[in-house]
């Protein structure tokens, strides 16, 4: 894609600026959210999505718009796996139901910034070492299993939610209390001293998932396209609405069961794809004798029909739990 410096700038600050206008404007007043004003920034935000895409087809062409697509859908749906260990953390931190936005909204700029980085380093990564790519892939798979086994084994999402190392250390460090004050990270005691609150080491053990989720992602839509401009517009489309879907996953989680399975699906697809490309950037598909790259029209359909295959499997299951429990009554 050739994309003009104008265009980048113009990109940036529009979808910035409704983040920053959704965590300054919106996010600042404390409050729970209803389940109808969540759905209605989501459609909004989805909708700004669809439509950005179509203007990727109008002015770049159908690949591009799918390698969008493609990206957006899939760097979506981890963000939901990535948004089910911010509620355990914010659960066993205790975290006030009313000030968890203001962690919320953080926790979004650092996933913004880390994303920023990756993205960065990513490309330079790729643009000279080819061979990252089988690195990439071996993470992925392994991110793969990990998804899966927190299914099967319920307790290991809950070891991934425990407070890190690095808020261990600090907490060992410096003055804090031991409450939440808000969505205030320093507070004046009674004595006159500073402290920290509790909202510091959210903060904290937010910002460490979001490494991680970084660390997961950014390969991900790599195996996607390796176009700069749709690698960072896809994640940006792909933070906004997370707020507010974090107030919805509960009530989303229980429907969706089936999600962890279908990560698990689009991740090996991923890594698998990741490992192919790279053999066939050295010719060893050829000399297996096979074609190794997959194209992004496969790609797309792949990645819906899991996630639609994820979707419909847990509204049957969800459906064939409420017979069964109507049944016993």
């Amino acid at each position: 894609m050739n994309i003009h410096p104008y265009t980048w700038i113009i990109t940036i600050v529009i979808l910035v600026g409704v983040l920053v206008f959704d965590a300054i404007v919106i996010g600042r007043r404390p409050h729970v959210p209803t389940t109808k004003e969540c759905m209605g920034f989501i459609g909004l935000y989805v909708g700004l999505a669809i439509l950005f895409g179509a203007g990727v087809w109008y002015f770049s062409g159908v690949t591009y718009s799918m390698q969008f697509y493609s990206g957006w859908l899939t760097e979506y749906s981890l963000s939901l796996d990535n948004l089910f260990i911010f509620l355990i953390i914010m659960e066993k931190q205790r975290v006030p139901r009313e000030s968890q936005q203001f962690a919320l909204l953080v926790g979004i700029m650092l996933s913004l910034l880390l994303r920023g980085v990756f993205i960065a380093l990513g490309k330079v990564v790729l643009e000279q070492f080819a061979w990252v790519f089988f690195l990439f892939g071996i993470w992925v798979l392994h991110a793969a299993w990990g998804v899966i086994s927190d299914f099967v084994r319920k307790d290991e999402a809950d070891e991934r939610a425990q407070e890190s190392r690095i808020s261990k250390f600090i907490k060992a460090r410096v003055h804090s209390t031991d409450t939440f004050e808000g969505d205030k990270i320093i507070v004046r005691t009674e004595d006159g001293h500073r402290r920290f609150t509790l909202m510091l080491f959210t903060i904290i053990a937010l910002g460490t998932t979001d490494v991680m989720f970084a660390l997961d992602s950014i390969p991900a839509i790599y195996s996607l396209t390796l176009e700069p401009y749709i690698v960072f517009t896809a994640n940006v489309f792909a933070l906004m609405g997370l707020r507010q879907l974090y107030f919805v996953l509960g009530t989303l989680l229980e429907k969706l069961y089936y999600l962890p399975v279908g990560l698990t699906v689009l991740l090996a697809f991923i890594g698998v794809k990741l490992i192919l490309h790279a053999m066939n950037h050295y010719g060893l598909d050829a000399r297996l004798g096979f074609n190794g790259e997959i194209s992004i029209t496969f790609s797309l359909i792949s990645i819906v029909a899991i996630l639609t295959a994820t979707a419909v499997a847990s509204i049957i299951r969800t459906r064939i739990s409420r017979g069964a429990g109507v049944g016993n009554n």
